[in-house]
């Protein structure tokens, strides 16, 4: 398994690499999240041993288990959704966090940031694809609220999330990370300086290769790093 993990996570980086130099992009403007949801620490630690420093986590009482015995330099991504009762817990344990779906969380976060005395980075959840399922506002509805998101004095923006339909028909899936970079670039037209969105989180397992076409800046890859996921106990499910 050890093997496997890390001669997965090794092909999947040199895949990443050779994309963006065929996109004439750097390598280096794309970072690679091995999402780790529902796989115990021990599975884990093999990417890390081979180098990986960036890992990602959709629950959060997962997350922070984990947090709790991993080493200590590693960076953690929160990349599920957040409920508003458990922002206080992860403040000051992640990285970024990258799922930020309302105007409301994002006031809670600099609420409890103030109380903390950090600064937390952010990304915004844009729902691109108008699917009911998926978290996040629309591209009107955050534009609407960006200059009240810029006013919260302990959070920082850093750019947007979103996730596309899982479907085969490519150009449907291109057309959602197209209107994420659309937006990430009217944003810092608009409000210059004044915005450091530059991140584009975008792309998982099955689309991953066509979100470095269309710019993105993070990856979330999880089973082609890993394998099948671990079946979810009633304990995992709690977040």
């Amino acid at each position: 398994m050890i093997q496997f993990i890390g001669d997965s996570y090794r092909k999947i980086n040199g895949h990443i690499a050779q994309l963006a130099k065929e996109c004439g992009r750097d390598p280096d403007e794309v970072t690679l999240i091995a999402v780790t949801k529902s796989f115990p620490l021990e599975h884990v630690l093999p990417a890390y041993d081979i180098g990986c420093r960036e890992f990602g986590e959709n629950k959060v009482q997962e997350a922070l288990k984990k947090i709790q015995k991993a080493p200590e330099d590693i960076n953690w991504h929160l990349i599920g959704t957040l409920q508003k009762n458990k922002v206080n817990k992860v403040v000051g344990k992640f990285s970024l966090i990258h799922s930020v779906d309302s105007l409301e969380l994002a006031e809670k976060i600099d609420v409890c940031s103030e109380e903390a005395g950090v600064e937390t980075k952010i990304l915004l959840q844009v729902n691109t694809s108008g699917e009911d399922t998926k978290h996040g506002l629309t591209v009107r509805q955050w534009r609407n609220r960006f200059e009240r998101i810029l006013s919260l004095k302990n959070i920082s923006v850093e750019g947007l999330m979103t996730i596309a339909p899982f479907t085969s028909d490519s150009e449907i899936v291109r057309g959602c990370f197209r209107k994420l970079r659309n937006f990430r670039d009217e944003l810092q037209d608009t409000y210059g300086d004044r915005a450091n969105v530059h991140h584009l989180s975008m792309g998982m397992t099955n689309d991953y290769p066509i979100a470095i076409e269309e710019g993105a800046t993070i990856l979330r890859i999880g089973s082609a790093i890993f394998g099948e996921r671990y079946r979810s106990t009633s304990e995992d499910n709690k977040s």
